[in-house]
C-alpha cells in the first residue's frame, strides 16, 4: 500500500478533478455560470478538486455529488456545488498533487467552519482499475478492472439506486467569504490514508479480494495561501466562443468517458469556464488538425475557426482569480485532443529514447522521444518559467524517473508508435528508502516490482533563501527546505534546523532476525522536486519532504498492549520461513491527543468486511486494545523506525475474524 493525496480544493485555488459550475446565494443552487460576475452582496468561492497517485492503481473513479458549506453559529448548511445528471466520473489518479476546476461559486457573506461533500454510494459509481505494474503481493491483476460485488462502499445512506456518502469535516480554520472577493477554500480526498482502501484476502473460498473504500477516512482540510502557485490539471472543452478584444475564450466542460472508449468521446457539460491569452509570455497554440504550432498573445488569428472545436487547456491562475492560457491544442474530434497520454511514467529507456506512461486503463503507452521534443515543468507561480521549456530532445530523458506524473502531446495522435511533441512535467516526483542525509543532500532508493525501473538519486536540498510557502499553523512564510511526518501534515518542520533534524530523524532502523535472513526497515518518504534551483541549476532540488511509514510484513503480536502516557506499547514478530517467529519488536502507540496514530479493527466475518477505527486517546479505545491486541493476533504496522531500535507507530491494523492471506494483507 502507498500513500498519496488526493485534493479537493473549494475555492479560489486549484482543483483536480472537474470543472462542475454552481451559481449559489442564500443556500439555493442552479447549474448557470460557473464564472458571474461578483454579485455586491456576494464573495466568490472557485470550487475545486485533487488528489495524488498510487503505484497500485491506474483508476480510483468517484462521483462528487454535491459539496455544502456550514455557517458559523448555526443556520442552514449552504449548497454550493450540485453535480450535473448524470454525475461525471472523475479519476482520482489523474489528479496526482493537481487540481481541476469545480467552479467558481457566488456564496453569501459569512463564516463557514465546515463542508459536507457527498459522493454516490451505489455499486459502480466506485471504480478501480489495477496499475499495469503494481508492487509485488498486490491483489489485482495489472491492468484489471474490479467488479462492483467485490467493492463495499462504507457508510452509504439511502436506499437502493441512491445510495450516498455525506461526510461532513470541520474546517481546520475558518473560511471567511467577504462581498466582492475570493475565498480559497481546499479539502483533499487523501489517498495516502491507508483506510480509504483497504483489501482482505481470505486464504479460503478460492482467495477472492474485498475491497473497502472508506470515503469518512480520506477527508482533510489543508489552507491555501498563494492560488497563483496551484498546478492545474489540463482541461478539456468545446469552444463556444471569443471575446469582441480577443483577449479571453470561454469553452464549456467537456468529460471523458468511463471508462474510457477507443476513439474517447466527449460528456458534453453546460458548464462554462473563461481563459484569457497570455499578453506577455505568449499562449503556445496547437492545431492538431493542421499539425501546426505557433505563439499567441490574443486569440485573434484563431477567432474565426476555433468555434465549435474540442481544446486542451494548460492553464494557471492569476491573483484575481481569473485563469491564463499556458498551452493551448484544438482539434475538430474530441478522441484527438484527449488521445495525448496522460499520467504517471512507468519507465524511461534512455537507450532507446522512449518513455512509456500508464493511462486509465492500466496500459502503458510508449512514447518516443526525438530531438524536437520540448519538455516542460509546470510553474504556475513563474508565468515565465511555466510558458518556458526546461530542456528538448533525448537528453533530457536521464532527469525522468518512474513515477513522474506527465501530460504528453503527440505530433500524429494516428500514427504508431507516437511520437512526442511536448510533455508537461507536472510533478516530479522521488520517493522511497532515505539514507545518506546530509546537511547538503540525502539520497531516495527505489525499488519497483519491474527490474530495470529501480533509481538511487541524490537530492539537494532547495537554498535557504528559497521562498517555500509558508506554515500551515501560524501563516508565516517559510524559505528553505522543510519537512513533516506523514501523519502529521500540518506540524512542519522548517528554518534553520530543519536540515539537521530531518538528518537526524532518518537515521534509524529495525531488524526483524530469522534463520533465514533479516527483514530490515529504514526511514522512508517523499518529495516533489523542483527545476533550477539557485543550489541546483538545470538540475532537480528537493524543497520538501514527509516521513512516511514503513510498512512492516503483517506479523503478530507477542506482548500483548500496555497503555501509558505518552505512549501505550506492544511487541510483535514476523513469521519466519522455516515456520518460527522472528525477535520481538515494541512498537510505540502515542495516547496523547492529536498524535496519537490511526489504528483500524478490521473484522472479516461470514463475508462481511468492516473496518473501524479505535481511538487509543479515550479509555474506551484503550481498552479495546488491551482486550484486542494480545499475543498471536495478526496485526499489520506501518511506522517509522527509531534510533533505539523501535518502531514509532502512525498507522495500525489488527484482524478479527478471518484473519488476510500473509502475502497480500490490506494493499
Amino acid at each position: 500500500m502507498k500513500f498519496h493525496v488526493t485534493r479537493v480544493i473549494l475555492g479560489l485555488t486549484s482543483a483536480a478533478l472537474m470543472l462542475l459550475s454552481i451559481g449559489c446565494s442564500s443556500g439555493s443552487s442552479s447549474s448557470g455560470n460557473p464564472n458571474p460576475a461578483p454579485q455586491s452582496q456576494n464573495g466568490t468561492v472557485n470550487l475545486l478538486v485533487g488528489d495524488a497517485s498510487t503505484e497500485d492503481w491506474a483508476t480510483i473513479g468517484v462521483k462528487i455529488l454535491s459539496v455544502s458549506l456550514t455557517p458559523q453559529g448555526g443556520g442552514s448548511d449552504v449548497v454550493i456545488y450540485t453535480a450535473p445528471n448524470p454525475a461525471p466520473t472523475v479519476n482520482l489518479l489523474q489528479l496526482d498533487q493537481l487540481n481541476e476546476i469545480l467552479g467558481n461559486v457566488s456564496v453569501a457573506p459569512a463564516t463557514y467552519t465546515a463542508a459536507t461533500i457527498t459522493v454516490s454510494g451505489n455499486p459502480g459509481d466506485v471504480l478501480l482499475t489495477a496499475s499495469a505494474d503494481p508492487e509485488a503481493g498486490f491483489s489485482a491483476a495489472p491492468g484489471s478492472v474490479v467488479p462492483p460485488n467485490q467493492i463495499q462502499i462504507m457508510g452509504t445512506q439511502g436506499s437502493g439506486g441512491s445510495l450516498t456518502v455525506p461526510v461532513k469535516l470541520t474546517l481546520d480554520s475558518p473560511l471567511v467569504v467577504t462581498a466582492n472577493q475570493s475565498a480559497p477554500l481546499n479539502v483533499e480526498f487523501d489517498l495516502s490514508h491507508p483506510a480509504f482502501i483497504v483489501g482482505h484476502v481470505a486464504p479460503a473460498g478460492g482467495g477472492q479480494t474485498m475491497w473497502a473504500v472508506n470515503f469518512h477516512s480520506c477527508l482533510r482540510h489543508r489552507r491555501v495561501f498563494d492560488i497563483t502557485a496551484v498546478i492545474l490539471r489540463h482541461h478539456y472543452g468545446t469552444v463556444t466562443g471569443v471575446s469582441s478584444d480577443n483577449l479571453s475564450l470561454t469553452f464549456t466542460k467537456d468529460y471523458p468517458v468511463y471508462p474510457p472508449t477507443n476513439p474517447e468521446t466527449a460528456v458534453v457539460t453546460s458548464q462554462s469556464l473563461t481563459v484569457k491569452a497570455d499578453t506577455t509570455n505568449g499562449t503556445l497554440y496547437h492545431d492538431v488538425d493542421g499539425k501546426t504550432s505557433t505563439t499567441i498573445k490574443d486569440f485573434s488569428s484563431i477567432a474565426s475557426t476555433i468555434g465549435g472545436k474540442f481544446i486542451r487547456v494548460a492553464a494557471r491562475y492569476q491573483v484575481d482569480g481569473s485563469l491564463v492560457a499556458v498551452r493551448l491544442w484544438a482539434s475538430s474530434t474530441f478522441n484527438s485532443v484527449w488521445i495525448s497520454p496522460e499520467g504517471h511514467v512507468l519507465h524511461v529507456n534512455t537507450t532507446t529514447n522512449t518513455i512509456v506512461v500508464e493511462n486509465e486503463l492500466g496500459i502503458g503507452v510508449p512514447l518516443t522521444v526525438d530531438a524536437k521534443t520540448l519538455f516542460y515543468f509546470r510553474t504556475p507561480s513563474n508565468a515565465q518559467t511555466d510558458s518556458n521549456s526546461v530542456g528538448q530532445g533525448a537528453a533530457f530523458l536521464s532527469n525522468l524517473v518512474r513515477g513522474f506524473k506527465v501530460h504528453a502531446n503527440v505530433v500524429d495522435p494516428l500514427a504508431s508508435p507516437f511520437v512526442a511533441q511536448s510533455i508537461d512535467i507536472e510533478i516530479a516526483r522521488y520517493d522511497g528508502t532515505i539514507s545518506g542525509s546530509t546537511t547538503s543532500n540525502f539520497t531516495y532508493t527505489r525499488n519497483f516490482h519491474t527490474v530495470g525501473h529501480d533509481y538511487t538519486v541524490t537530492l539537494p536540498y532547495i537554498s535557504s533563501a528559497t521562498p517555500n510557502g509558508k506554515d500551515p499553523q501560524s501563516g508565516a512564510a517559510i524559505s528553505g527546505f522543510k519537512w513533516w511526518n506523514f501523519a502529521f501534515p500540518t506540524v512542519v518542520d522548517s528554518g534553520m534546523n530543519a536540515v539537521g533534524d530531518f538528518a537526524t530523524a532518518t537515521n534509524g532502523a529495525v531488524s526483524f532476525v530469522c534463520t533465514a535472513g533479516t527483514t530490515q526497515m529504514h526511514a522512508a518518504g517523499e518529495s516533489y522536486a523542483t527545476w533550477n534551483d539557485a543550489i541546483a541549476p538545470n538540475a532537480w532540488a528537493a524543497p520538501w519532504a514527509v516521513l512516511k511509514p514503513t510498512k512492516v510484513p503483517l506479523g503478530f503480536v507477542a506482548a500483548g498492549y500496555s497503555n501509558g502516557s505518552p505512549n501505550g506499547t506492544f511487541t510483535m514478530t514476523l513469521a519466519c520461513p522455516d515456520g518460527t517467529k522472528s525477535n520481538a519488536i515494541t512498537v510505540t502507540l502515542t495516547t496523547s491527543t492529536a498524535s496519537a496514530p490511526l489504528i483500524y479493527q478490521v473484522d472479516f466475518t461470514t463475508g462481511v468486511f468492516t473496518v473501524s477505527p479505535v481511538d487509543v486517546t479515550t479509555p474506551a479505545g484503550q481498552s479495546t486494545l488491551s482486550t484486542n491486541l494480545v499475543a498471536n493476533v495478526p496485526v499489520l504496522a506501518y511506522g517509522i523506525p527509531q534510533a533505539d531500535g523501535t518502531i514509532k507507530d502512525y498507522v495500525l491494523f489488527y484482524f478479527t475474524g478471518v484473519a488476510p492471506a500473509p502475502a497480500s494483507a490490506l494493499n
